[in-house]
């Protein structure tokens, strides 16, 4: 952070005199925050501006100029490419489970039964893409759960439709009311299978939708689609991976993007 960055938003009152410091700080622009967290937390309070339209933001974490529509903060321009986001915290269940996040947000895991990204899906951002590379214990089903400060949700409120290739074979279904996802259909033992995942409105209070692709070395190649959203209007942070059997070994990566 800037040496002169604006880091609050006071509301001045009159006839109040000005410290040196209170000046210099009204002099410096946008103000810069390191998180929407701080960002959210530095109006409305004693002292302090009230939100309104056209108020301007810079977020540290995602180095993302912000604007405040009225109703919620939207960012400006286009931002090129993926942007990573680095969880701000990892966890993980099963014997001998390990897992740590690099610097660009990459989590490279071991012998996971769940693992759990948390802090990855903020309102600097509507859409997102997970890409995950990596084996199972077993060849199992991958499912997934939407988590809020840390804590998956398990309740009846999935809902998504797979499509299965494998050779001629093509093999379509549907669930609802579920208490997870499938994410991904088969994750095979020996070789890296992948798929990636896109995600709109998770931080938002709307319902979450996603689609999934996924391949699998499994049976030479084994190809799936999947596609569906959580039935009520819930803002989610995290997700949290759960094989339907065994543990999966590997990397996964989540980046922002605007559309």
């Amino acid at each position: 952070m800037g040496l002169n960055a604006q880091t609050a938003v006071p509301e001045f009152q009159a006839l109040e005199v000005l410290t040196a410091a209170e000046m210099t700080q009204v002099n410096t622009g946008i103000p810069v925050f390191a998180t929407t967290v701080t960002r959210d937390a530095a109006f409305g309070g004693a002292g302090e501006k009230v939100l309104a339209e056209g108020q301007f933001a810079y977020i540290e974490a995602t180095n993302a100029t912000q604007y405040y529509d009225g109703a919620a903060w939207q960012s400006v321009g286009v931002t090129p490419g993926l942007v990573p986001m680095v969880p701000t915290s990892v966890a993980v269940t099963g014997a001998g489970s390990s897992a740590t996040a690099n610097a660009n947000g990459q989590v490279t895991f071991t012998s996971c039964a769940t693992l759990l990204l948390n802090g990855v899906f903020t309102s600097a951002y509507k859409n997102y893409r997970i890409i995950f590379e990596g084996t199972g214990s077993a060849n199992v089903i991958l499912n997934a759960r939407f988590a809020t400060g840390g804590t998956a949700n398990s309740t009846s409120n999935y809902n998504f439709q797979k499509l299965l290739v494998n050779g001629t074979a093509i093999v379509a279904a549907r669930s609802t009311g579920q208490t997870s996802f499938t994410i991904t259909e088969n994750v095979n033992t020996t070789y890296g299978d992948i798929f990636s995942c896109d995600l709109s409105n998770p931080q938002a209070t709307q319902n979450t939708s996603f689609s999934s692709i996924g391949m699998s070395t499994a049976v030479s190649s084994y190809i799936n689609q999947i596609g569906g959203y959580f039935a009520t209007t819930t803002s989610f942070d995290g997700f949290q991976l759960i094989p339907a059997s065994g543990a999966i070994t590997g990397t996964i990566s989540v980046y922002g993007y605007t559309i």
